[in-house]
């Protein structure tokens, strides 16, 4: 298809869709006219003639009197009045149930909105009500980040579960008077053989994994009749949990379901009790459509596999007889999954509660990864909200220049404002109930995504931008009610303007040591005073290498090992020590290294400096990877491979590799004197 025509760009910029990016601030690239054009098919715009459709765009939005969705913001004059007929008449049904006939001073909510005009057009929108902005986070605080799956206790089952969180959150408020633990996502994973191990890629970001139970935890564990097949299991999952910690195994989630699944099929054959009967009545209520679409997609993908799309043809519906009659065949697995979901976020409230107690200000930051997978749970039930025949990446950069195809169907803008954003609520809503604060994998796909037609490079994409307006809304709103703060990872790429209106509505950042750099200026690491406040601070991430293996340069060997180089690995041994050594100049420069062991040079001290530096800064909030305090080399994730390495299935170990439980971490030496920094910090 050729270049982009004058209609084909008023059309596709109607629609939110981009035409051209920068990719550095001195540079453009223009869209291809086939990813402008999928892209629109995508959103239901057919552009074979873009001046028919122009027209016909046109047209409706001359029609219009209101969007499908507005937003108004506490204590601002509503926006939206400006764009209506002087004398249009207003009617508000809140959510309160009240009815209004002006928009000033409604409370917090989704509201029905329908108005009137004198010339005889009429609309009706929702109209979201939020705070101005989320308040700040409760004072300064430091805290832990941790893969929960790599934090294995002695009573884990072959990976970290929910047990041992309500343990490290106890543990890490009392003893180290940490004010938050930050876990990756813990999002229902898509069954497989094997189960993709990342949880950045879920079937359901609306449910939790129950993978993750402490299976003793459960009241009706105490009544299973077959004591004797229930005492094997836990036998079998002592057998797995040696394997990782004694015998260097890598962490099996499959095995652990498989033994986790059987425990919980045998707790369900004894009857709850009226107190526990009537608590679960009240969250299949709660729930509602959610949670029986979401368990129906696990108890058919039973029979016919993770993949909906490969399901007979009427089943692939959620809303068709077909499915009707099969939800009907295998009710009792429906129930299973739904009764899964319910002890799973019991523990998820108990952990939280666990960590509140202990006296975190804030206590669990879970995290909402970016998407879900193609031919998981939410892609099924809400499928008409996905874009079809798109998947989610990133353009070309300095970093990857053959831009990124992270295989996560996006969210249809059009759809998310037709429904008043009721699926994004319900996530949101559904997550704050057990999280103090939430991290938001990618926050920039809140303002736009580089959307990658099916059966094309990720250089043959383009950015679809959302109503970012909208969508802050909706997140300061459900984060107000819950009283939850909330974290942008805004790391990469981020357009101009985007972290201004984040800061604006008291979403926080997130500031990694060795990218704070003025990069505007000399490109020199960045002085603590001129970092921002309203940010997590960190030295690094589960996609980064740990602190230990940066500070020595192993990172670098590793990749070269994997043959994940594009450049001589000296060329880039040198780059890396010369990066780190400015580092540690700055750090010796103001006075944070000090001695360790013997040295002030040795590893441990320098590891040492970097989180006294990070309490340099005006950080609000300040993260220790937890691994970094046992001088654990090996990154968790290592971006740009798949099999070659080892990802998300590592327990947490020392320096020499040797995995390290979570009984032995809270009596570590070295955790205990990084940890000593941060308290007399």
């Amino acid at each position: 298809m050729g270049a982009l025509g004058a209609e084909l760009r008023r059309l596709a910029e109607s629609y939110g869709v981009a035409t051209s990016y920068r990719p550095a601030p001195d540079r453009t690239v223009e869209a291809s006219a086939t990813a402008v054009t999928l892209a629109l098919a995508a959103l239901g715009v057919d552009a074979a003639d873009p001046a028919a459709a122009l027209a016909a765009r046109e047209r409706d939005l001359r029609a219009r009197l209101l969007p499908p969705t507005v937003v108004c913001w506490s204590g601002s004059p509503p926006d939206f009045l400006e764009g209506l007929p002087a004398g249009t008449r207003l009617r508000i049904t809140t959510e309160q149930g009240e009815t209004r006939a002006a928009a000033d001073q409604l409370p917090p909510g989704v509201h029905h909105l329908t108005a009137a005009a004198p010339d005889g057009r009429t609309g009706q929108a929702h109209l979201i009500v939020a705070p101005a902005r989320l308040p700040a986070p409760p004072g300064r605080s430091y805290g832990l980040l941790v893969q929960l799956y790599s934090l294995l206790s002695q009573r884990s089952w072959g990976m970290g579960d929910l047990g041992d969180l309500g343990e490290l959150t106890a543990w890490a408020g009392r003893a180290l008077g940490a004010g938050f633990v930050q876990v990756n996502p813990l999002h229902a994973a898509v069954p497989g053989a094997p189960t993709d191990p990342s949880p950045y890629r879920p079937s359901s970001r609306r449910f939790p994994d129950p993978v993750h139970l402490r299976i003793e935890d459960i009241p009706e564990y105490a009544q299973v009749g077959d004591r004797a097949r229930l005492d094997g299991l836990v036998e079998r999952a002592e057998r797995l949990r040696a394997a990782v910690l004694e015998k260097g195994a890598l962490i099996d989630r499959d095995a652990v379901w498989e033994l986790k699944r059987e425990a919980l099929e045998l707790l369900r054959e004894f009857p709850l009790g009226p107190g526990r009967r009537a608590a679960y009545a009240d969250y299949l209520a709660a729930e509602g459509q959610a949670l029986e679409d979401h368990a129906t997609w696990c108890a058919l993908a039973e029979v016919h596999g993770s993949d909906w799309s490969r399901w007979p043809a009427g089943l692939r519906d959620p809303r068709s007889p077909e499915t009707a009659r099969a939800r009907a065949d295998v009710m009792d697995r429906v129930d299973f999954h739904s009764f899964l979901a319910w002890l799973t976020e019991s523990q998820l409230t108990a952990a939280q509660r666990a960590a509140r107690e202990a006296g975190m200000p804030v206590g669990v930051v879970h995290d909402l990864a970016v998407g879900v997978h193609p031919g998981g749970a939410d892609a099924w039930a809400q499928q008409d909200h996905f874009a079809a025949g798109i998947s989610v990446g990133a353009p070309p950069d300095a970093f990857n220049a053959r831009g990124q195809d992270w295989g996560l169907p996006p969210w249809r803008p059009d759809r998310l404002a037709e429904s008043g954003y009721a699926p994004y609520r319900g996530l949101l809503r559904g997550l704050f109930r057990y999280a103090g604060a939430l991290r938001i994998d990618h926050v920039m796909g809140l303002f736009r995504l580089w959307w990658v037609p099916q059966g094309h490079p990720p250089t043959e994409g383009t950015y679809v931008r959302y109503d970012a307006e909208a969508m802050l809304a909706v997140l300061v709103l459900e984060a107000s009610r819950a009283g939850a703060v909330v974290i942008g990872e805004d790391l990469g790429t981020v357009e101009p303007g985007v972290r201004e209106e984040l800061r604006e509505r008291g979403v926080l950042g997130t500031s990694v040591l060795w990218f704070e750099r003025d990069w505007e200026g000399d490109g020199r690491p960045l002085p603590p005073e001129r970092w921002r406040a309203d940010c997590l601070a960190t030295a690094t991430t589960h996609d980064l290498p740990p602190t230990a293996a940066r500070l020595t340069g192993e990172h670098v060997e590793l990749r070269d090992s994997l043959g994940l180089l594009t450049r001589p690995l000296a060329e880039e041994q040198a780059e890396a020590a010369a990066d780190t050594g400015e580092w540690l100049e700055v750090l010796a420069r103001l006075g944070l290294l000090h001695g360790t062991g013997g040295s002030a040079s040795s590893e441990e001290a320098q590891i040492q400096a970097v989180h006294r530096f990070l309490l340099h800064t005006p950080s609000r909030m300040v993260g220790v990877w937890l691994p970094d305090a046992v001088g654990d080399r090996r990154p968790q994730n290592l971006p740009g491979t798949w099999d070659q390495y080892p990802n998300w299935r590592l327990p947490i170990a020392d320096g020499e590799g040797r995995p390290v439980t979570l009984e032995e971490l809270a009596a570590a030496p070295r955790l205990h004197a990084l940890m000593e920094v941060l308290r007399s910090g």
